[in-house]
């Protein structure tokens, strides 16, 4: 991609505000419209949100969206809506067993409301901050009962939360859910297993990112062809008789040797995350959570932070920083010089997935806020990302289109994604987890002149 080094995140306000406004109306409109017995809004078909039945990961998504767009626009009756909605549905998100999405699925709701209310904007009215409270910490805890122990013993014992696949299977997804743990530990929780033994939250995530970062972040050290600084894999698993590595795969991806972009962006995000948090915890909360030094995860940490952002910026993206769907889809090789101009999300060869590129800016933005003055690479990166899909042709202006961001996509190998009428490749349509992590970017960048508080997943000290 090609970095614009003048953008200032003031320079945005005028598209950040007309994608507030357009929230605002489109959040309250698919809630009027979706019938909760159809199940949860995954992506739209036609510009209508339907439903895919894989697993339940996106209604957080849903309601997280409304409390965004009151965040923005201070319409009280955005609140009452998301906070009743959250109250009469996110319950069994909380106590489900059968997905790695906590995080998703509860910090973008019973979180977001909790951060609200540390920064004064909600009131904690009948007892609002303890029932958040309490979902994040039983949220976190049954998270973490999904894990599985590798035999992984350098630098410490590897383990990870597996995915919805079984115990086998670590998917690259849950870096970004990863951090449930890290706000429920923060609380005081702990998982209490079998004769009482506590189980420490921050250790498990500490534990499940080295995993990650050893088995599904490529670091360009190895022998292997496939090894290009920064590329992830979809999946890795292990053998579960003896918890050894066996081999990487994909569920979404093209290959288990290509950089399905979508995972690439949650590791981006949910590495700079769990260094903005790491930061604020004392050193000695690391030696009794996984017997580490601070400064040796947070080195770990930053490692795959930056070789994920900069395989972005140098090898996946398009020239204006919006990424195709995968960076091995076939259909690329018939598109010459694709990364040296803007992305196409019209052309017949391959989709673009501009949710990869929502999720892509923030990771970008928090590792160079993280990183200060060093960090302006990564900076300014982000913001030529949030200025391309907050404009045409990915911010969804037309009242008759339910959806947020456009020419997002879910499902590729499967062909779940919507294909218009004359068209051979998926474009035009939205997905709730790229309306919320454009809200989310867009959230950001709003704040990082400092005049309102810099939005974490945490609690600040």
């Amino acid at each position: 991609m090609k970095i614009d080094l003048k953008p200032r995140p003031g320079d945005l306000k005028a598209a950040i505000n007309r994608t507030f406004d357009l929230a605002a109306r489109k959040v309250a409109a698919i809630d009027r419209n979706w019938k909760p017995d159809q199940g949860t809004p995954v992506f739209t078909v036609r510009g209508r949100y339907t439903t895919r039945g894989w697993t339940e990961w996106t209604q957080g998504f849903q309601y997280g969206c409304i409390l965004l767009a009151f965040d923005a626009t201070g319409e009280k009756r955005l609140l009452n809506l998301a906070r009743r909605r959250i109250l009469e549905r996110m319950l069994p998100h909380v106590t489900h067993i059968g997905v790695h999405d906590h995080g998703f699925n509860n910090l973008s709701t019973y979180g977001n409301l909790r951060r609200l209310m540390r920064e004064g904007r909600v009131a904690d009215d009948g007892g609002l901050d303890a029932i958040c409270a309490t979902a994040i910490c039983c949220s976190g805890a049954v998270q973490a009962m999904r894990w599985s122990d590798t035999a992984d013993r350098d630098p410490l014992p590897g383990g990870y939360v597996y995915s919805f696949n079984g115990p086998h299977s670590l998917f690259v997804d849950t870096m970004r859910t990863i951090r449930v743990l890290g706000l429920a530990h923060q609380l005081g929780h702990v998982l209490m297993g079998e004769n009482d033994e506590p189980i420490n939250l921050l250790g498990r995530l500490i534990r499940h990112a080295l995993t990650s970062a050893r088995h599904l972040v490529f670091h360009g050290d190895s022998d292997h062809t496939y090894d290009r600084r920064g590329r992830t894999a979809h999946e890795a698993v292990f053998n579960r008789n003896d918890g050894r590595f066996r081999c990487r795969g994909t569920q979404q991806g093209y290959s288990p040797f290509s950089t399905w972009t979508r995972g690439l962006a949650w590791a981006m995000l949910g590495y700079a995350e769990q260094l903005e948090f790491l930061k604020t915890l004392r050193p000695n909360d690391f030696r009794s959570a996984c017997g580490l030094t601070k400064s040796e995860v947070m080195a770990a940490f930053l490692q795959s932070a930056k070789d994920t952002c900069d395989h972005y910026i140098d090898d996946c993206s398009a020239l204006d920083g919006v990424v195709y769907w995968d960076d091995g889809a076939p259909g690329l090789a018939q598109m010459e010089g694709w990364t040296e101009r803007p992305a196409d999300p019209y052309n017949p060869h391959e989709p673009v997935d501009s949710s990869a590129s929502a999720i892509a800016a923030q990771g970008l933005l928090r590792l160079g806020r993280h990183l200060g003055q060093k960090g302006r690479r990564y900076t300014q990166a982000g913001l030529t990302v949030a200025r391309t899909l907050m404009a045409a042709p990915y911010l969804s202006r037309g009242a008759d289109h339910q959806g947020l961001l456009l020419h997002s996509v879910y499902h590729r190998p499967n062909g779940w994604d919507h294909v218009p009428k004359g068209r051979r490749v998926p474009c035009d349509e939205s997905s709730m987890w790229g309306d919320y992590h454009l809200l989310e970017m867009a959230h950001l960048v709003s704040r990082l002149d400092g005049r309102r508080p810099y939005p974490v997943f945490f609690d600040k000290k």
